[in-house]
Parts: structure tokens; C-alpha cells; sequence
């Protein structure tokens, strides 16, 4: 803007080259702690020599008011209330060729100062006892100024925590960053070659001397950044103590304990099959023994195991046996769903579950199947088990299944009652 532009600063304000919302008006609050008057004469030095070598070249005006405008209702931060003088002798330098000698002196201002490495987006060149730093910008040290605070608040994930410090904010307390550790005194924090932002951190590979605390619902997980230890063993130091507690609380997973609850403590069907007439039921139980019935009120928990009584009532056992040619499990009602999970293939349990049992299948009119209780990965919370039955005459004398080794070599050859065939489903839910 102090160039040979031939545009206003109002349009350069809204141009291409100007952040989105420069064009935004702001009514701020009066800060009833600036003395306008004080900066007014200050801002009027611009109407007075050394600078009036430059007024029938450079109007001065728009400096004047623009300094005026900003010095009475902001607080002079990171040197501003030179930077309208400055601006105004560099345009009469540029658009005059003329230099303005000693402005500085007689306007009270010092020259820009020169740190030794560059100053970060947030900070700026100043002086401080005869000697330069970076130090904090107004409006970033502001948030932190307020809450007393060197830095953002702890940032947690799973097993790990840092903590990021403002270099400059450690500076303006006197604190060399590297003076620091947690408790472990080898965990050091990294200093940003470009932001001078300072982190300490630690994780579950490097705790750094992290303290895990526990509670009845809570993990904590304690550090602290302090100040490395006087070597010299003097009781008395006059630098600032530091002692920076930082930590992370997870509260402990719940372990949920799925519970199933069955429907119907007994399923009863009437079954008609040619001459044969008879009553199907199916029940369930907790132990082995077949004493502690499942009702509705019972709660089975998964991998608990359960026994199922298969039992066909009417039936001579001389003439017929019962044969539980199949079983699984649903998460649906119907046993044709595509979602199965196979207990029991061709009468024999499967191979690849190795906690079903089957206890006298086509031995008599009743059979035992067991298994630990189980639930579908990503599904309902519902199970519906199936089994299919058949009769078989004891006279084929091959109405027990072979299963295990045997039955990779042979196949079952029973020969059922045509049209014997039945089903029956016990249905759970949690």
C-alpha cells in the first residue's frame, strides 16, 4: 500500500490480495484504559519536523488517521504505535526519494531490533535489556495471558498424551525449554524449528515415567514437566520453578455380559406320520444331569454351556427310534434363512465346533445335544435353533449315526419311515 499504487487503501482493503472478510466492519468495545489523547499526540508527530519534509510530497493525513483510529481504541502491542511512523517515513522514501533523518529519535522509537533466528507467525522481533528475541504476538498470547496458562491443554489418544508449550510464553517467564524434562529426566520436549512450539509427550513404548492410576471407573495416566534439578545443592534458586502436571483419564470399558433369555420353556409339536402319531418336544437345561430346567426367566450367558432334550413321545422303542439328522441356528425365525450356522451335519456334531455334543442320537426315542452358547457376529440379538428328525426302524439295525473317523470312510445307510421327517425350532433372545 505504501507503493506506487494508484489504488485507495479502502480498495485495496477488498482486493484479490487481501484476506476474505477484510471488507467486514467490527464495532469493538471502548477500552477505557488507553489514553486516546496521548496517542493523538503521538500520531500528530507526523504533521511536525522531521516528517513535514515530506508533506508536499506524501500526505500525511491518511497515516494520521489510520493512527489515530487503531492507537485509541487497541493497546499499543508489538510496537504499532511506531509502525504508523515508520510506514509514513518509508512511503516519503519511496514516492519522494527523500530520507528522513533522526525520525526515530524525535519520535521516540527505537530501531527494529534483529534476533538471531527467525521470529515464527505468532511472535515478532523485540528488545528486551539491550539484547533481541522472539517474543509473543498480542493476540496469540492473549488466550493464554487469561487462563494463566504456557499452552494448549493436554491433547489425549489410547496410550499416549502430549502437552505443546509456546516457546515465546516460556521466554517471557525466563525459562530455557531445554531445562525441561518429565519424570523421567531423559524425556526432553522437541522445539518446532518453525512455530517454537515446545512438546512433551509420552506413549505406552516411552512413558517417561507416567503414573497409572485406577479407579473403580477410571484410568489416569499422570505426568509432569519440571524444572531440571539444582546440581549445585543450594536451597535457594532464583529462577522460577516449574511443575506442570499433565494427564489423560479413560473411563474403563464396561465388560457387557450378553445374556439370552429363552421364549418358551418347552416346545411341544404334535407330529402325524403315516401310522405313526406321536408328540415332539424340546427342552433346555443348565447342567448335564437334566435336572435345572432353562425358563423364561433364566439368563444364559454366552459361552455358557446348554443341553437340549430332544425326546418323541408315543413311540414303541422297540419298533422305532428317533434320529436327529440335523441342527443349527438362525438369527432369523426362519430355518431357511441364508444366516446359518451348522450344530449338528448328517447326525454327527460339526467337525469345526468342537464344543457340541451328541448324547444318544437313534439309540431310542431321545437324544441329548450340548453346545456353548454363542451369538451372531454383527447380527440380531436373536438365535432360533432348528433341528430336523426322523424315524428309523429298529429292525435296519443302522439308526446310529457314524460319526468321528469312521464316518469320513462310510456313509450313514439308515433307512428312514417314509415321510417321517420333522421340525422343530426353540427360539432365544437376549
Amino acid at each position: 500500500m505504501i507503493s506506487n499504487s494508484t489504488t485507495t487503501p479502502s480498495a485495496e482493503k477488498s482486493s484479490s490480495y487481501s484476506p476474505s472478510g477484510c471488507e467486514t466492519q467490527y464495532q469493538d468495545l471502548v477500552n477505557v484504559t488507553i489514553n486516546c489523547n496521548r496517542s493523538t499526540d503521538h500520531c500528530n508527530l507526523m504533521r511536525q519536523p522531521p516528517f513535514s519534509a515530506c508533506h508536499n510530497h506524501t500526505d500525511p493525513e491518511p497515516y494520521i488517521s489510520a493512527c489515530t483510529h487503531t492507537l485509541c481504541r487497541y493497546p499499543s502491542e508489538d510496537g504499532v504505535d511506531c509502525q504508523f511512523l515508520e510506514a509514513y517515513a518509508k512511503a516519503c522514501s519511496l514516492e519522494a526519494n527523500v530520507t528522513l533523518v533522526d525520525w526515530m529519535s524525535a519520535a521516540g522509537c527505537s530501531p527494529p531490533p534483529l534476533c538471531q533466528q527467525p521470529c515464527s507467525d505468532h511472535e515478532f522481533c523485540g528488545d528486551e535489556l539491550g539484547s533481541s528475541r522472539c517474543f509473543c504476538r498480542g493476540l496469540f498470547a492473549s488466550k493464554y495471558r487469561a487462563t494463566q496458562s504456557l499452552g494448549d491443554p493436554t491433547v489425549c489418544s489410547q496410550g499416549s498424551a502430549s502437552v505443546t508449550l509456546a516457546g515465546c510464553l516460556l521466554d517471557d517467564k525466563g525459562i530455557d525449554f531445554s531445562t525441561l524434562h518429565l519424570n523421567d529426566p531423559s524425556c526432553k520436549g522437541h522445539m518446532d524449528n518453525q512455530s517454537h512450539l515446545v512438546t512433551f509427550s509420552f506413549n505406552s513404548s516411552t512413558p517417561c515415567g507416567t503414573e497409572v492410576v485406577k479407579n473403580s471407573s477410571q484410568i489416569i495416566y499422570k505426568n509432569t514437566i519440571m524444572l531440571k534439578s539444582n546440581s549445585s545443592g543450594s536451597i535457594i534458586t532464583r529462577s522460577d520453578q516449574v511443575h506442570i502436571d499433565f494427564s489423560c483419564l479413560y473411563t474403563q470399558p464396561e465388560v457387557k455380559s450378553v445374556s439370552f433369555r429363552i421364549r418358551d420353556s418347552s416346545v411341544v409339536q404334535q407330529i402325524v406320520s403315516g401310522v405313526w402319531n406321536y408328540t415332539l418336544t424340546m427342552n433346555a437345561f443348565t447342567d448335564a444331569g437334566l435336572l435345572q430346567p432353562v425358563g423364561p426367566n433364566t439368563e444364559v450367558r454366552l459361552n455358557q454351556k446348554i443341553w437340549l432334550q430332544l425326546a418323541a413321545g408315543g413311540l414303541d422303542a422297540n419298533m422305532v427310534t428317533m434320529v436327529t439328522d440335523s441342527c443349527w441356528a438362525t438369527n432369523k425365525p426362519s430355518p431357511d434363512d441364508n444366516l446359518r450356522y451348522n450344530l449338528i451335519i448328517k447326525g454327527c456334531p460339526n467337525p469345526a465346533d468342537d464344543t457340541v455334543r451328541m448324547q444318544g442320537n437313534g439309540r431310542g426315542t431321545s437324544s441329548v445335544l450340548s453346545f456353548d452358547m454363542f451369538e451372531f457376529s454383527g447380527a440380531t440379538s436373536e438365535i432360533y435353533l432348528h433341528c430336523k428328525l426322523e424315524l428309523c426302524p429298529t429292525q435296519s439295525q443302522a439308526c446310529v449315526p457314524s460319526c468321528g473317523r469312521a464316518a469320513s470312510r462310510r456313509r450313514r445307510s439308515a433307512r428312514f419311515v417314509e415321510g417321517s421327517a420333522a421340525l422343530i425350532s426353540l427360539a432365544w433372545t437376549d
